[in-house]
């Protein structure tokens, strides 16, 4: 039962980032993005994701984590992006 609740938790914040991530490139800036904040839902992960591990509860949540680690990476990616863009048009 906890794993169904975990998943639960893991898909309730699994669904904003996508929807983030569009919103980002979409807007083509950083100014509203907060690094920190998308390296801090990272490291969590990371923390979860090890946690899976170092106690062998290696089973389908692991894979809602692994999910939810690409989408904020993506997100990363589109900060640096958008942080170019930003650049660009400043100068």
């Amino acid at each position: 039962m906890a794993n169904i609740f975990e998943t639960i938790m893991l898909i309730c914040f699994g669904i904003s980032w996508p929807v983030n991530l569009v919103k980002n490139y979409k807007a083509r800036t950083a100014k509203n993005t907060s690094l920190f904040f998308l390296l801090l839902i990272f490291f969590g992960y990371v923390a979860g994701i090890s946690a899976k591990l170092v106690a062998g509860n290696i089973n389908y949540v692991l894979a809602v984590y692994i999910l939810n680690i690409v989408a904020v990476v993506l997100n990363l990616i589109v900060y640096f992006r958008n942080r170019n863009l930003d650049k660009k048009r400043e100068s």
